[in-house]
């Protein structure tokens, strides 16, 4: 048994990204600032878009993009359960209704199908997830999505290509940088989208209603008077923190090839253990990030959650990624939700864990979890 305990993540912060934030402490500015505008810059030209909005968080950017598109009591969003319940929540507290539609069984990205059965008149938005690194089916979601906007949940997705082009390039996008991401700013998110109004009014929802924050006024020109347009929150990033998430987005690259070669590791050494299934690969052309090693503890001998303690009991651990949204307790109550209404997610959220995986990780680590794993299994 490992004598040291493997977590199932750890950021991948070097020294370099420790000067970063260190010379923005030494500045003077260390609130929203330069490291904010190169982050944003940073970020929308990996992704291909013009315009970027650095935030407090993924979570926020959600909150901020349904006040902009004034979506409230008697709409509804569409979005997966086999997500984080932070999507959900932000829908339900906006006062509209998240629709909660199936995963494919096998990569647990949202189903187009799904998706086209589940629009109505008041469907507002609808927010794919890119899961686990992989990207949803984004021409089959916009063919059924017609005239209803997408804004994609790319949490998960830095380094995300789908049929050539990242993630976010085609709608308007959200990413995560907390501390478990790929890159990370410890807690952060940026809105990307090619609409100029859209990013103009995150830009001003995000700091009070005013048009400009104090970098505006300094240092690009603009009047010195801070006007409240309309009433505003308070979800902009430090640049302490737009510090270490752009320093980490000049290695993405090496960063998710690491991550990919302990992936291949992986599959290959669970290939012939069949109580332990990875996820499956999309069929269309795609990069995946990585971001989770998921896979489905499918025994007769024990259930996930006995896995995930026997697995801790000998240094290995594990994540859950996710429950899902729709059986949680309040949507169950609010909604009147019960167990097979999404058979295929429900599986997955009573079978998936999420095994060991980052970039300081070795391939006798990965080979550390496996033997573990056959261990439990045996």
């Amino acid at each position: 048994m490992r004598k040291e305990f493997l977590p199932f993540t750890r950021p991948s912060v070097n020294e370099s990204d420790i000067a970063a934030v260190s010379e923005v402490l030494r500045s003077g500015w260390i609130t929203n600032g330069p490291a904010n505008a190169g982050f944003e810059a940073a970020l929308a030209g990996l992704v291909g878009n013009r315009y970027a909005v650095a935030l407090s968080s993924a979570t926020a950017a959600m909150h901020l993009l349904l006040k902009v598109m004034q979506i409230g009591p008697g709409d509804e969003v569409i979005t997966p359960s086999m997500t984080w319940v932070s999507i959900a929540n932000m829908i339900e507290l906006a006062g509209a209704k998240p629709i909660f539609v199936e995963v494919d069984r096998d990569t647990l990205l949202v189903r187009p199908d799904a998706v086209a059965a589940a629009i109505t008149p008041r469907t507002k938005l609808i927010v794919p997830v890119h899961f686990a690194g992989a990207p949803a089916d984004l021409d089959a979601i916009r063919q059924v999505a017609k005239d209803i906007p997408v804004v994609e949940d790319a949490a998960h997705a830095v380094g995300t290509f789908y049929k050539g082009g990242h993630i976010g390039k085609h709608h308007s996008a959200i990413f995560s940088f907390h501390a478990i991401k790929n890159i990370t700013c410890g807690e952060g998110g940026m809105f990307v989208t090619d609409d100029e109004a859209l990013a103009t009014a995150m830009r001003r929802w995000k700091f009070h209603g005013i048009a400009m924050d104090a970098f505006d006024r300094q240092n690009r020109g603009r009047s010195p008077q801070a006007e409240v347009i309309s009433p505003g929150f308070k979800y902009n990033l430090t640049d302490m923190q737009a510090a270490l998430g752009l320093n980490q987005l000049k290695r993405w690259r090496e960063i998710n090839a690491k991550r990919t070669q302990l992936a291949m590791l992986y599959r290959e050494l669970f290939a012939d253990m069949p109580e332990i299934r990875p996820l499956g690969d999309p069929a269309y052309d795609f990069i995946h990030a990585w971001h989770l090693f998921i896979v489905r503890v499918d025994s007769p001998k024990l259930d996930r959650n006995t896995f995930m303690a026997e697995m801790k009991a000998r240094n290995i651990g594990t994540g859950l990624h996710f429950r899902c949204a729709h059986l949680q307790k309040y949507y169950r109550e609010a909604y009147g939700y019960q167990p097979g209404t999404l058979p295929d997610t429900e599986y997955n959220s009573d079978h998936i864990t999420s095994l060991p995986l980052f970039p300081d990780m070795t391939e006798d680590d990965v080979r550390d979890v496996v033997a573990a794993a056959r261990e439990v299994l045996a």
